[in-house]
This record gives structure tokens, C-alpha cells and sequence, in this order.
């Protein structure tokens, strides 16, 4: 009872807080005030307030072009303004920003830092007896900001919209959706096997179908059909057409034939088709889901999808790492100004987004494992900035 009388009384303390508080006051007190001073919010606010402008810069630029490029096609498909800004452009401007937020936080990190220097005000911090170590701790929770930001939307918000954007491309730029597939084989349940020699998606038809049911390594079923067509009113539910199912069991065999027999197979059209980029249409959930649902269906066409799994978590913890690099790199003073530093960041930026991508297309290509591929850049990056951090000036 008095452990639930204590319980009570901190509720009821802390309903009465809240009530006696404004919103900025209760932000406030929650800070962690024991290790960030002035001097780290001010820091803070630097980085992060240039990293926003940056993004805005640059997505603003890249929004211009990609409507001059595709305006045309737009134009030419009568698309709708209201679709081109609200399923589009709204769309269009998060994923870009997501895609490429390690640039925009290794240009923000060497801007401002380099600026710092040259005004002479991280030599100010390094007077008063602050070591490179502390000075960064604003860094690493500004970037622990982002990071969490970025993983957010790239695992569970930005998805969501690719949907949109990506059928409005398909509707009026470019079709990517391919509307056949051939030879398709997979198990599509315990020890049951289905192939579709051709399936085509605009008449959800399939043609020249069998389906194997196995007891261990004997098989038990054996059916096939002329064609076979989905039934999208209800899921899994298929109609095989000028069919035959021949039952085997030991020395005897049941044949049955007929012009029509309706079906539960746990099979869909999107098993069968796959849009291009399909995995930036799923969240985190969706894709562990549908990569474990294919693996067990014995399919090897995974690769691109754990890829985009993995790179969605490595992507977040890239925002450390570069921002180590850009403020070893640029909180040196120089006398040629801040030129050098912010030329020698882009270069490292470019890099790793091209090792990322390179490491990527081996993994697809080849037999290197896509954690592994996905986790190469940053692991050297890794190193790259502990060598930097070690020359930085302290």
C-alpha cells in the first residue's frame, strides 16, 4: 500500500508540474543542463541551423532542375498541378533531403566550424582549458539528432510517401512496373511448390501452372493447369482453368480433371511482379517481412531489399562519423580561409556516397553479403576519422 501511495503522490507532483509549465519551460528542464552549457547550445544551434539551410539550398536547386527536366512529360501526360506538388514535390523533397543527409551534415559541420576558426573562436575555447574531446560533444548530439531524425523517416514516414511519388511517375513520367514475368518458381507454402510458366499482371492471368505438394522428399499431389487467374475481391484465392490433379499414394494414383476449380494459394500478383525500386515503397517492418517471406520461399531476389534494410541503419550512423571528420578537418585555422577544408569535405562526402554505392552494386552483383557491403564505407570512414581526430589540434 505504501509503495502505491508513493507511486500516486509522484503522479499527482508531476500532472501538477506540467499544469504550472509552459511547453518551453518543460523542454527546458528536461535538457541535459548537467553536461551541455551555454557554449555547447550555442554550437548546437550553428550546426544544426546550417545544416536546414543547406538542405533547403540544395533541394530547392535540385527541385528547379527536376522540373525542368521532366515538365514535358508532365505536361504531355496532363498531369494535374495539385498531383505535381502535393503527390510529387511534397514527396520528392524528403526523400532527397533523407537520401543525401551525410552531405548536408558534412557541409554544415566544415561551414561553420571552418567559420568558427577563422573568427579566431575555437582558439578562444581552446584558452579557457576546453580539450578537442569536450568541444565536440555538441557535435556528436547535434548528430545523434539528425541520426535519429533520419532513421525515423527513412525507416517508417518516408516510405509511405514513395508510394505516392512513385505511382504518380508511373502514371505521368515514366512507367516503371513491369506487367509480365516468366519461369516463376517458389514455394508458396510447407514443402508446396508453385510455377507459372508466364504470368501476366494487367489480366492477373498465369499461364501453364502446376502446383507440388511434398511428404518429406516423396511427392504426394501433383496438379496443373491451362491457365490460372487471381481473384482480387479476396486475397489468395485463385481459379485454375482445364485443370488435373493427380494423387499419388503408394502404388495407386486418383486423377481428377476439370474445366474449372477454385483455389486457396498464398501467392499474390505482388509476389510475381516487382516494381522497379519497390523496396524504397516499404518500411522497416515490411521489408524484414517480406525479405524473411522470400527467403523462406527459397527466392534469391532479396539482395536489393536487404541492401535497403541495412542502409537505412548504417545511413544514421554515418552522421557520427562525418561529422568527426568535418570537425577535425576544418577547426584548425588557416590562412587561405575556409576553401581548402570545405573542398576537401565535399571530396570525402562524394566518396563515401560513391563507395556506398559501389560496395551496393558488387553486393547485387556478386556474392558479397549486403550487410557487409552496406557497412564497408563506414568502416573505412571510421578509421579516416580517427586519424583526423588524432591530428586535430587539441
Amino acid at each position: 500500500m505504501k509503495s502505491n501511495w508513493n507511486i500516486g503522490g509522484l503522479v499527482n507532483k508531476l500532472e501538477s508540474w506540467l499544469k504550472d509549465q509552459t511547453w518551453a519551460q518543460r523542454l527546458w528542464a528536461l535538457m541535459p543542463h548537467k553536461y551541455l552549457k551555454r557554449l555547447d547550445y550555442y554550437i548546437m544551434a550553428k550546426f544544426l541551423g546550417t545544416y536546414i539551410f543547406a538542405i533547403a539550398l540544395i533541394i530547392s536547386i535540385a527541385v528547379v532542375f527536376d522540373f525542368n527536366e521532366k515538365m514535358d512529360r508532365f505536361m504531355e501526360h496532363d498531369a494535374p498541378w495539385s498531383a505535381i506538388i502535393f503527390d510529387y514535390y511534397k514527396n520528392f523533397i524528403p526523400y532527397f533531403a533523407n537520401l543525401f543527409s551525410p552531405l548536408f551534415v558534412f557541409i554544415a559541420v566544415i561551414f561553420f566550424t571552418a567559420k568558427m576558426a577563422e573568427n579566431s573562436e575555437i582558439i578562444a575555447m581552446f584558452s579557457t582549458g576546453m580539450s578537442f574531446k569536450r568541444m565536440l560533444r555538441p557535435y556528436m548530439v547535434s548528430a545523434a539528432i539528425i541520426s535519429i531524425v533520419t532513421f525515423f523517416l527513412g525507416a517508417y514516414i518516408i516510405p509511405n510517401g514513395s508510394v505516392t511519388r512513385i505511382n504518380f511517375e508511373d502514371k505521368y513520367y515514366k512507367e516503371r512496373k513491369l506487367n509480365t514475368a516468366r519461369n516463376i518458381q517458389m514455394e508458396v507454402d510447407t514443402n508446396v511448390v508453385a510455377y507459372i510458366e508466364r504470368y501476366e499482371d494487367n489480366s492477373k492471368m498465369g499461364y501453364r501452372f502446376s502446383l507440388d505438394k511434398f511428404d518429406g522428399k516423396q511427392l504426394v499431389s501433383h496438379m496443373t493447369a491451362r491457365t490460372i487467374v487471381y481473384d482480387t475481391a479476396h486475397a489468395y484465392h485463385w481459379s485454375a482453368r482445364d485443370y488435373m490433379i493427380r494423387e499419388l499414394g503408394g502404388d495407386r494414383e486418383i486423377i481428377k480433371r476439370g474445366n474449372r476449380i477454385d483455389t486457396l494459394i498464398r501467392l499474390t500478383p505482388d509476389d510475381l511482379i516487382l516494381m522497379q525500386n519497390q523496396q524504397e515503397m516499404m518500411t522497416n517492418p515490411e521489408l524484414s517481412a517480406y525479405i524473411d517471406r522470400q527467403k523462406a520461399r527459397g527466392l534469391s531476389n532479396t539482395k536489393e531489399f536487404e541492401i535497403e534494410y541495412h542502409k537505412r541503419i548504417a545511413m544514421s550512423f554515418a552522421s557520427f562519423i562525418l561529422t568527426l571528420i568535418g570537425a577535425s578537418l576544418s577547426s584548425r585555422k588557416m590562412k587561405g580561409g575556409m576553401g581548402l577544408n570545405l573542398g576537401i569535405g565535399l571530396g570525402l562526402s562524394f566518396s563515401y556516397i560513391l563507395f556506398q554505392t559501389v560496395s551496393s552494386t558488387f553486393s547485387v552483383n556478386g556474392a558479397m553479403p549486403p550487410v557487409l557491403a552496406v557497412w564497408i564505407p563506414n568502416i573505412l570512414y571510421a578509421f579516416i576519422a580517427f586519424f583526423l581526430y588524432r591530428r586535430a589540434p587539441k
